[in-house]
């Protein structure tokens, strides 16, 4: 074995796993025991530990991920290399297929066609996180605020929604949201999204900007600050601020917290004009 075999990297696991329960069925002397078998979709992660996901009836896998050490996931998983390779490696592709079609018609606006396969997504996995997406901003293209209301519904209970991975679809989604007038989804939205992703500067900001929407200044320049906290360069807070700042709309008791900000960032963003960019999306 060479050098750089003896020294290559162990394969991350990934594939489809089961676990095994034992419940009790029934009560008193018809009481007995069952074995209940579950499959899962596991993918190693770089400290080691595993992020492991129900297959649905369709064998895609769909719903909440948990995450479980080592240890744990070798004593209490076994292997289903058949079931992957002839059940889910084949559905994954398939879906995945779908939504990149989907994708491409939206992106062409032909917005009917995208809707068609953004439901065949779903038909096999309700829960996709790309195929929501997709399917709640192609109704908000379309003006069709009531279907994206749908949308937004199942998508604000998703938690998966919310994950790094999907940060750029969340921000769009959130920004077309508000630009469709439907400001108070959007705000109940960022929050949702801050409360599962954590603190960040583009979503901060666009809430900020939701807020200016429902015309609560105060609200509106707490968030931005906050934003600025994050990151005293983000472009486009810079120039919200600004903005906020020459339409005389920053609350008395912040004025002096404004002003001493603007004076260290030195207005590096020159002067705003019109209504202030959006971050993190169009």
């Amino acid at each position: 074995m060479s050098q750089t075999q003896d020294n290559a990297a162990p394969q991350k696991i990934q594939g489809v796993f089961s676990s095994q329960e034992v419940k009790k069925v029934g009560t008193g002397t018809t009481t007995r025991k069952t074995i209940q078998k579950t499959f899962w979709f596991c993918e190693e992660k770089d400290d080691g530990s595993l992020d492991v996901q129900p297959l649905n009836p369709n064998y895609i896998p769909s719903g909440p991920k948990k995450n479980v050490n080592r240890e744990y996931f070798l004593t209490h998983f076994a292997p289903e290399p058949e079931l992957y390779l002839q059940s889910v490696y084949p559905k994954m592709r398939e879906i995945n297929k779908t939504i990149a079609r989907a994708e491409r018609y939206r992106a062409n606006s032909e917005l009917y066609s995208a809707e068609m396969e953004y439901n065949n997504a779903l038909k096999v996995d309700d829960e996709n996180v790309r195929a929501n997406f997709g399917l709640g901003i192609t109704y908000l293209e379309r003006g069709e605020n009531d279907k994206a209301q749908n949308v937004f519904t199942r998508l604000v209970n998703l938690d998966a929604a919310f994950e790094e991975e999907h940060k750029h679809l969340f921000n769009e989604f959130g920004i077309k949201l508000r630009k469709n007038g439907m400001t108070d989804q959007a705000v109940k939205y960022y929050e949702r999204a801050l409360e599962l992703a954590g603190q960040d500067e583009n979503l901060l900001y666009n809430l900020a900007r939701a807020w200016l929407e429902k015309k609560d200044n105060v609200k509106c320049l707490d968030f931005l600050l906050k934003s600025l906290a994050l990151n005293p360069r983000l472009e486009p807070a810079v120039k919200f601020l600004i903005w906020v700042d020459g339409k005389r709309l920053v609350p008395e008791d912040k004025k002096h917290a404004v002003s001493a900000l603007l004076a260290e960032i030195g207005k590096s963003a020159g002067p705003a004009r019109g209504t202030p960019a959006t971050a993190g999306g169009s």
